[in-house]
């Protein structure tokens, strides 16, 4: 016990100082570190605490702004309305910020981890994708409450917030899930291909037959997403990885096509490659004459990568970990690495197994920023250094982006 008072529903009126990683600022009251949702750098907020482990911080939400920023707006989500408090949906974070703001904050967050994590000072800049702020989210997961209603999670809770419809949905996906009752307790996943046609699963967690293991029901769709990128089509399990972002395999797969830049006859491994969307870019550019290995840990991302990429003989394929399969010393010395490791990171061993082959590029796709300056840091340890970064607004009104990153050899 620390002896010190649970601050836990009181208001605190408090300056908003800089952005944090997480969606949230940072303020300070009394000596202890606040850290604000729904404030923007620069604000006097009225904050009301939702936790205070009695540590040297606490959480709150901004439930009225004194001196707004000027880069604060009305929230398109009625579920991100200040009046609402903690039954706000969690599902966002910067609905109250305009599209400058948001990738401003981004930008500073990921600058931020860099000089902390790494100790590199690197000017970031976030690029907006196309479509804007709204109706880019092609793929959701939503939770179902007692009454049987699809909702999202508040924030840090398992609470459900039942809606009507998410803007930043597509519309179609949302309308499926939303005009019916479902079994409380389930857990649904809504897929809006590129072909327009919208998929719903669902996942009942408690099964009418006692001790019987939840099973995923196909409600509407098949099990196959039909997705595309660069023209070229794609086959992806509904309950599969494929970016949200409508725009974003077009995007992602352009620059990591610019960043590779494997030559004619080459090697290049992509490293978590799910189902082709990396490999068949890099195939393109090794050619007939050269070799691509796709190393993935789903098995079933393995068999729609082998049938999606079935054009491409050059292109191999390892069902497994990452860790485990670039221990073999039989692979194939590449020119290029891509590596597209989850939330979490690549860590010390994968990174320590690409390096020691000595590739003349690596290119790293990163969906965190603390996880992308922690493996940085670790590629510099190796004698890799930092030579370009492209940051996209791939998640917009929320904190999440995507950066890719092209580290190069030193020659130590």
């Amino acid at each position: 016990m620390t002896g010190k008072p649970d601050w836990t529903g009181r208001r605190l009126e408090v300056e908003v100082g800089a952005v944090a990683h997480g969606g949230h600022c940072v303020a300070r009251h009394e000596g202890r570190v606040v850290f604000v949702r729904h404030a923007l750098p620069g604000e006097v907020v009225v904050a009301e605490v939702t936790e205070d482990a009695g540590g040297g911080f606490c959480r709150a939400d901004a439930v009225e702004v004194l001196t707004p920023a000027a880069g604060r707006v009305s929230p398109p989500c009625p579920l991100a309305d200040m009046a609402l408090g903690r039954d706000r949906c969690g599902g966002c974070d910067w609905q109250h910020a305009s599209g400058e703001t948001q990738r401003e904050l981004k930008a500073a967050v990921v600058a931020e981890q860099l000089q902390r994590i790494a100790g590199i000072d690197w000017p970031v800049q976030v690029r907006e994708l196309p479509g804007g702020l709204l109706r880019w989210r092609t793929r959701a997961r939503l939770a179902v409450d007692r009454r049987g209603n699809a909702g999202f999670r508040a924030h840090r809770s398992h609470r459900v917030i039942p809606v009507e419809d998410c803007p930043i949905t597509a519309a179609g996906a949302m309308a499926e899930v939303t005009d019916r009752r479902w079994r409380p307790g389930a857990e649904l996943t809504v897929v809006e291909d590129s072909r327009g046609e919208v998929h719903v699963t669902a996942v009942d967690h408690k099964p009418q037959r006692r001790h019987a293991r939840p099973v995923a029901r196909h409600v509407r769709g098949g099990e196959v997403a039909h997705e595309s990128a660069r023209g070229r089509a794609f086959d992806v399990s509904v309950q599969g990885f494929w970016q949200v972002h409508e725009a974003a395999p077009d995007v992602f797969s352009e620059t990591v096509a610019r960043l590779a830049a494997v030559p004619s006859g080459g090697v290049a491994w992509d490293l978590y490659g799910g189902v082709g969307l990396f490999a068949a870019v890099l195939a393109e550019q090794v050619g007939p004459t050269g070799s691509v290995l796709l190393v993935e840990s789903s098995k079933r991302a393995v068999e729609d990568a082998v049938a999606n990429l079935r054009d491409l003989p050059q292109v191999s394929f390892r069902a497994g970990t990452v860790e485990r399969v670039t221990a073999d010393e039989e692979l194939p010395v590449p020119d290029v690495v891509v590596l597209d490791p989850p939330r979490k990171g690549a860590g010390r061993a994968v990174v320590d197994a690409v390096t020691a082959r000595r590739p003349s590029r690596i290119v790293h796709v990163a969906c965190d920023p603390a996880a992308l300056a922690r493996d940085v840091g670790l590629y510099a340890e190796r004698g890799y250094r930092l030579r370009e970064l492209e940051a996209f607004d791939a998640f917009p009104m929320t904190h999440h982006l995507e950066c890719i990153a092209l580290l190069e050899t030193t020659g130590e």
